[in-house]
């Protein structure tokens, strides 16, 4: 999915949980659901966004639906904090560089 798909998912508090808490192992919806005050419906919504994103997968256990989260979920918004930490790193010693210069 693209950064912004990942990010739009992630905005929502709920969301954010859903993924901390499949960030260490999978779980039932009724799982996902305990710590929240909100209808099955409303996590099922909450899950489906999140799948769509491409960062939980579902899948059916006899009647119960079992989310994990995917493989390299978060591989795409590593990268990109990678590249902007790496062009921030740089532009801050070429600026301590500069500065040091002018003290010369």
């Amino acid at each position: 999915m693209t950064l912004v798909a990942t990010f739009a998912a992630l905005a929502d508090p709920t969301r954010q949980s859903i993924v901390a808490r499949l960030s260490q192992g999978e779980a039932t919806m009724g799982e996902l659901s305990a710590p929240h005050a909100i209808s099955a419906p409303a996590m099922t919504k909450h899950v489906g966004v999140l799948a769509d994103a491409g960062l939980v997968v579902r899948r059916k256990v006899g009647r119960t639906v079992v989310c994990s989260l995917q493989p390299q979920a978060l591989a795409e918004v590593q990268t990109w904090l990678a590249d902007l930490t790496s062009y921030w790193n740089s532009s801050i010693d070429r600026l301590e560089q500069l500065l040091s210069e002018e003290k010369s």
